[in-house]
């Protein structure tokens, strides 16, 4: 099976954000998490897992990279950050930079959240699941909290309205409380297409939906989240 459902490691792009950018990006705060069950998915290189479990709170990483060694992640990791530092410096109009000051401030960030990563899937493999979207290997309503970041509603342009639809659906059902993603806009930053139409089929599902501003601005218009709260 797993031959079947893993992408090659050159089509994976294994770059993180920060424990400190999920709480902006998600308008989280410590004491709200905590005695909470949180899954992060998909997860990628992202520190959250690592720096949240060391702060006492109890998160999984699921993601489809973690069918890969810890150690090709990591130097698949570091060429990413590099590549994607060179393409940042030719596209810093698309961005605002009052969280990072400059390029170097940005580099800086994706090496922590990589190498935080890292050492904790060395020390706490168990936390890190491999899997492949729409379906995730847990217990029906298993987590409190879902965080979703960077995936859905970004890449419009590869994953279709049905593999939203059902990816919703598995994230429902693993999660007991409430469901956040981050941010609502695809690639060039424009509103997701079909996101009035996801929220519409939310809302007929029992949860009620807000979209939330958040206090992370980097890529241009992508400062809201939508928080999804079952019935």
């Amino acid at each position: 099976m797993e031959k079947v459902t893993k992408l090659d490691l050159e089509r994976i792009v294994f770059i993180g954000r920060t424990y400190e950018e999920y709480i902006d990006m998600f308008s989280l705060t410590k004491e709200e998490l905590q005695g909470k069950k949180i899954l992060d998915c998909p997860a990628g290189a992202c520190s959250f897992t690592a720096i949240g479990n060391e702060s006492g709170l109890d998160v999984t990483a699921c993601d489809i990279a973690y069918f890969h060694s810890n150690e090709d992640l990591k130097n698949k990791g570091l060429l990413d950050i590099e590549h994607a530092m060179e393409h940042m410096k030719k596209a810093k109009s698309n961005y605002e930079w009052d969280y990072f000051n400059d390029v170097e401030s940005l580099k800086k960030h994706r090496l922590n959240a990589l190498h935080d990563c890292s050492k904790d899937m060395n020390n706490s493999n168990k936390r890190y699941i491999p899997v492949t979207l729409p379906s995730l290997p847990f217990e029906n309503k298993e987590f409190d909290i879902l965080l979703s970041a960077h995936f859905l509603f970004m890449y419009a342009d590869r994953l279709d309205f049905q593999f939203h639809i059902e990816t919703l659906n598995e994230l429902l059902r693993v999660t007991k409380e409430e469901i956040r993603i981050f941010p609502l806009v695809d690639l060039e930053g424009n509103r997701y297409d079909h996101l009035d139409k996801i929220i519409s089929y939310l809302a007929d599902n029992g949860c009620t939906v807000e979209e939330v501003k958040v206090p992370y601005e980097f890529q241009a218009n992508a400062n809201s989240m939508l928080k999804i709260t079952k019935g």
